[in-house]
């Protein structure tokens, strides 16, 4: 009898093995690494030299390379929002200012969990993380989302808004480790890279490489590489003071926007192809569906990268990018670009227009020269933002948020408009200096320097009180500091100009608490919830100030909110 059970025991182990087997060969295993501000002149499968890039120069031996691949944004949140849903910045709507990514939105892990995928995401920046930073609703459809970042608290030795890509590659090798049986979605980010002081770019980028090169090594030591679906794509690039830009967020020249991109198939289909029609971050997602063998939802707006690779030079296309965070930030004109043929074409209030073929660091501006070149992809740039016109609005305050708002003396609140970028007000390139300090200062109220960080936003505020980013860095400095009624007036000027920042209202909740106005801070921290739902923090100061009001019933919802685990 023992033994009969054994074998039956063995049989059905066996067959669970079996249907695994067969679940992964109709369902290839995808792998997504995203490579934060990783310049496309940094790899050496682009021509890069140094070897800076090594383990990412083997995988370019076994995959499609594109060589012109585009980004659609500058920015962390909003470009990996592209990667992810398949659509443009103006559709997806989010930001870095915590603006929730719509549920109703085609999203890569969901549609691939509802497949059967498991599903798992390892980030290495507060950035990307759904609960405490400012990617609210990415975490849909994962399994595991590993980010758990909170920022600098008072007395804390190291901030933990981010985490080396050893660990994040570690956290993934790991998982695989028990979840490798089954078909999955492994999105790994890293962050390296991402605001490395000039000195040390390149060794950050080689740090990112390693990491990547332990994963994909982990991958062919449990045999799981070669039929795999592996995608790399740097986020954005950046400047390095090219044009003036310290950092990235700002400009749409090559050094942000071009970005390496890597596809491997299953089997080595296609490799070693270097393809040399534009790619774009936009058609991620739509060809990691099409090789998985699912057809990508119609609501998906990139394109094959697969029927690229196999139409070459005829398959080209324009790419198309979008820079929100100057008019977000600071109040100035937002940027457009469209690369068409040779030309890269800055739609700002002083265009610019430049033969990249013959100028590749876009140092010669032909737009007062060339009108007949410029009035033609100013029209054909027009034509497709005319497509976004009276599309899908941001996830914006409700009416009744406003109207609260005001009621507490908000004034001149407008929400947050969508669709074309009106190249009207300051041109950031007049104003990249501010933009630089004001950058800088964020990074070091990161890093727990307050003292310092409000020194250099004041200044800004002092001249320019209408740029939000100096407000913000004002206030949250000044409550870090135990300056709460210098908070408050500070973080009210500044979601008075970016009503919907929803890292604002949760900080002025916070100073208002402070300060034993809890009528007040409840107004906000509603807000705060409603948009970050899954911040505990927020819904901890909401219970503290309907406990004062005598809202004992909300303040026990809110302490449950807050005690509930979260999950993906």
């Amino acid at each position: 009898m023992l033994m009969q059970m054994r074998g039956l025991v063995r049989f059905a182990l066996g067959l669970i093995a079996l249907v695994a087997s067969a679940q992964a060969a109709s369902k290839p295993n995808i792998i997504l690494i995203t490579l934060d501000a990783a310049r496309a002149d940094r790899m050496g499968f682009l021509g890069a030299k140094g070897k800076i890039t090594p383990n990412l120069d083997q995988l370019a031996r076994e995959s499609l390379v594109f060589e012109h691949a585009y980004a659609q944004s500058p920015s962390t949140v909003a470009s990996h929002a592209t990667i992810l849903t398949g659509t443009y910045p103006q559709t997806a709507q989010v930001s870095e200012f915590g603006l929730p990514l719509s549920s109703s939105l085609p999203y890569l892990p969901d549609l691939l969990h509802a497949r059967g995928y498991r599903t798992a995401a390892f980030v290495g920046s507060i950035a990307l993380d759904p609960r405490n930073g400012m990617a609210p609703g990415f975490d849909r459809g994962f399994d595991v989302y590993d980010a758990g970042f909170h920022e600098v608290e008072p007395g804390e030795a190291h901030p933990q808004e981010a985490r080396g890509g050893a660990e994040v590659a570690a956290r993934a090798v790991a998982w695989l480790t028990s979840n490798s049986r089954w078909p999955f979605f492994l999105w790994v980010h890293l962050n390296d890279a991402a605001n490395a002081h000039r000195s040390l770019y390149d060794a950050a980028v080689h740090s990112e490489d390693t990491a990547a090169g332990r994963l994909l090594t982990a991958l062919r030591a449990r045999k799981l590489y070669r039929d795999a679906i592996i995608v790399v794509a740097a986020d954005h690039g950046e400047s390095l003071g090219a044009h003036g830009e310290d950092a990235h967020g700002i400009f749409l020249y090559d050094e942000t926007i071009h970005v390496p991109l890597l596809l491997k198939l299953p089997a080595g289909q296609m490799a070693r192809k270097q393809v040399t029609a534009k790619a774009r971050l936009v058609d991620v997602a739509p060809s990691i569906l099409e090789a998985a063998g699912a057809g990508a939802p119609p609501e998906m707006q990139g394109q094959s990268l697969l029927r690229i690779a196999q139409s070459g030079a005829g398959a080209e296309q324009p790419a198309y990018s979008r820079s929100d965070f100057p008019e977000q930030a600071f109040g100035w004109s937002g940027l457009e670009s469209w690369r068409a043929g040779k030309y890269l074409y800055i739609r700002a209030p002083r265009p610019e227009l430049y033969d990249v073929a013959a100028d590749p660091g876009a140092t010669h501006n032909l737009a007062a020269t060339s009108h007949t070149i410029l009035d033609t992809i100013a029209g054909q740039l027009q034509a497709f933002d005319s497509h976004f016109i009276g599309g899908n609005a941001p996830a914006a305050l409700t009416s009744s948020e406003m109207q609260k708002l005001a009621s507490l003396g908000y004034v001149g609140l407008q929400k947050q408009s969508s669709g074309s970028t009106a190249a009207t007000g300051t041109d950031p390139k007049d104003a990249i200096a501010t933009a630089n300090k004001l950058q800088a200062a964020l990074a070091k109220l990161g890093a727990g320097m307050a003292d310092q960080a409000m020194a250099e936003a004041e200044a800004v505020a002092a001249k320019q009180p209408g740029v939000y980013l100096a407000q913000y860095i004002v206030g949250v400095a000044n409550l870090r500091r135990g300056q709460y009624a210098k908070a408050v007036h500070s973080l009210h000027r500044a979601i008075e100009i970016f009503p919907d920042a929803s890292w604002a209202h949760y900080y002025m909740g916070e100073s208002l608490i402070k300060t034993g106005d809890f009528k007040t801070a409840a107004v906000h921290l509603e807000i705060a919830c409603n948009r970050l739902p899954k911040l505990a923090a927020a819904h901890q100061l909401l219970a503290q100030a309907y406990e004062h009001l005598g809202r004992s019933e909300e303040a026990r919802r809110e302490r449950t909110q807050a005690a509930t685990p979260a999950k993906p």
